[in-house]
C-alpha cells in the first residue's frame, strides 16, 4: 500500500492518536511518594534540670523561694517541619495535652509525614485561636481535662499548681493558670527546636525524640516571678502573658 493510499484509509487524526497513546504507555509516572515517615516525640518535665515529681519534692524558684508542684500540665499543636532549605512544611492540625501525671500523654507521634531532610521543628505551646473560637471540643480539647475557662470561652495553654511557704494564698497555694489568644496579651507562642543533626526521612521512615521541658522558666526570666508578689495568675492578661513570654524557652531537644 502506498503512503497516499495509506493516508486515505487512515486519517492523520487517528494517526495523532496513535502517536499520542504511544507516548503515553512510555512515560513514567512522576507521583509524589506517599507521606509515609513518622516522628515520635516524648516529653519529660524537669525542674532545674531535674526530673519533675509532683507533691513530695521541693524546689527553689529563681528568686530563692521554695515551692513544690502539684499539676503540671501544657498543650502543644499545630507542628511544622523546616527543611536543610529552609522550606517549612506545615502539617495537619493537632492538638496534645501534655500532663505529668499521665504518662501516656508525654508520648506523641506525628505521622504521614513526607520524606525530606529536616533540620528544626515548630510548635505552637497552647491552642490556636480557631479552637478557641468554636467551643469547647473533645479529645484533647475535651473541657473533662480541666484545661477549658467555660466563663472565658477559651483554653488554658499551660498550667501550674503548688504550694509555697512564701505564698500569701490560702493553704500556701500557688496557681498558674496561663490563657488569652487575642490581643496585647496573647498567651500563645511559637516554639522552634533545632535537631542536634539533620534527619532524613524515606517512606516509611522513622525518627524519635526526646523533649524535656523545665517548669523553672516559668519564673526566671525574662519576667522573674517572686511568689510573695505574685502566687496567682488565673485569667488572661499582663501577667499570662509576662509568664508565657518565661516559658516558652523552657524547652530543649535530643535525639532518643
Amino acid at each position: 500500500m502506498t503512503l497516499r493510499n495509506f493516508l486515505l484509509y487512515f486519517p492523520v487524526s487517528f494517526l495523532c492518536l496513535l502517536l499520542l497513546t504511544g507516548e503515553t504507555a512510555c512515560t513514567k509516572s512522576t507521583a509524589p511518594p506517599p507521606n509515609t515517615a513518622s516522628l515520635q516525640l516524648s516529653f519529660s518535665n524537669l525542674v532545674n534540670g531535674q526530673p519533675m515529681v509532683l507533691r513530695t519534692t521541693n524546689y527553689v524558684n529563681a528568686a530563692g523561694e521554695t515551692f513544690n508542684i502539684t499539676l503540671f500540665k501544657y498543650y502543644v499543636s499545630n507542628f511544622s517541619l523546616t527543611t536543610t532549605s529552609g522550606q517549612e512544611v506545615v502539617l495537619t492540625p493537632e492538638y496534645f495535652l501534655v500532663n505529668e501525671e499521665s504518662d501516656s500523654t508525654k508520648v506523641i507521634t506525628l505521622q504521614k509525614l513526607p520524606s525530606g531532610t529536616y533540620r528544626s521543628i515548630t510548635f505552637l505551646l497552647g491552642v490556636d485561636s480557631a479552637r478557641n473560637n468554636s467551643g469547647a471540643q473533645t479529645g484533647a480539647l475535651d473541657p473533662v481535662n480541666g484545661m477549658f475557662w467555660t466563663w472565658n470561652s477559651g483554653y488554658v495553654m499551660a498550667k501550674l499548681e503548688g504550694t509555697s511557704p512564701l505564698s500569701t494564698m490560702p493553704a500556701n497555694l500557688i496557681e498558674f493558670h496561663i490563657g488569652g489568644f487575642k490581643g496585647a496579651n496573647n498567651a500563645l507562642r511559637m516554639v522552634q527546636l533545632s535537631f542536634p543533626s539533620p534527619v532524613a526521612l524515606g517512606q516509611n521512615g522513622h525518627a524519635a525524640f526526646k523533649i524535656s521541658a523545665d517548669a523553672y522558666t516559668w519564673f526566671d526570666q525574662p519576667n522573674r516571678i517572686s511568689f510573695q508578689q505574685l502566687a496567682s495568675c488565673t485569667s488572661p492578661g499582663a501577667q499570662a502573658a509576662a509568664i508565657a513570654d518565661n516559658y516558652k524557652s523552657m524547652f530543649t531537644i535530643k535525639a532518643d
